[in-house]
């Protein structure tokens, strides 16, 4: 290795890990991070351990909509965004109210299987459209927006392979809890999905990472909105002064 090599390598191994930690914030931002991950958990492990000690339909959906409830407050007590907490509110109201509606703690959990269902789904048909769900949720958080569907297509690919992970992962969480949905009983059922909450999400968001960060940077598309108005106020100040020169 030359002496002119060794800035250039320093150069690309700093630009990498610029790149993979902008990638590891904007993941962290979009899915949540740890504490996302708590709130989406928790609600349902109390369901199960409750129902599990006194098989208590009423009990249980009762403590873990109040759980979720207290998560979003102290999120608003915290001053801190609360979307990952209003959305686990949501999904656990409607599990509340179907299995209140049926008298089968089971269908508790329906909402959100569903919902992981159709989500895998749409994971999958947005890619083979062509846009993939991926870019439309991440293109935002870094400042791209859809900046790479014609003007980045290395990103683009980066996308459409995380959004096939998710698909296919998601496909295959699934496929496990759709048989147990039948076949197993309430207790044995809750905890193997309590299981899975967290695996298959962190292996989604891990390959996620891996495509993104060896993908092209992102266009920062609000830094050159920014930049193109300061040119034309450029412009228009020396043409100002052009005329007042005149």
């Amino acid at each position: 290795m030359t002496s002119l090599d060794k800035p250039t390598d320093q150069g690309n191994a700093d630009q990498d890990a610029d790149s993979r930690a902008v990638t590891e914030a904007a993941l962290f931002e979009a899915f949540g991070g740890v504490r996302g991950m708590v709130e989406t958990v928790v609600p349902g492990l109390l369901f199960v351990t409750i129902f599990t000690i006194n098989k208590d339909l009423h009990m249980s959906a009762i403590a873990a909509l109040a759980v979720s409830l207290v998560l979003v407050v102290v999120r608003l007590v915290m001053k801190d965004t609360v979307k990952h907490a209003f959305s686990g509110v949501f999904g656990v109201a409607f599990g509340v109210v179907f299995a209140m509606m049926t008298g089968n703690a089971k269908d508790f959990y329906l909402p959100g299987m569903l919902y992981t269902l159709g989500l895998a789904l749409a994971y999958i048909i947005t890619t083979l459209a062509g846009v993939p769900l991926i870019g439309l949720i991440l293109g935002p958080v870094f400042k791209e927006n859809l900046s790479w569907r014609t003007r980045n297509p290395g990103r683009k690919t980066a996308y459409a392979k995380a959004s096939w992970a998710w698909g296919l992962i998601l496909l295959a969480k699934c496929a496990i809890l759709f048989p147990l949905y039948w076949w197993a009983d309430t207790t044995q059922f809750g905890w193997v999905l309590v299981a899975l909450k967290i695996p298959p999400f962190l292996l989604a968001v891990y390959l996620t990472w891996v495509f993104l960060a060896k993908a092209p940077p992102p266009i920062d598309v609000f830094a050159e909105m920014e930049a193109a108005e300061k040119a034309e106020e450029d412009r228009k100040r020396a043409l100002a002064q052009e005329r007042r020169d005149g």
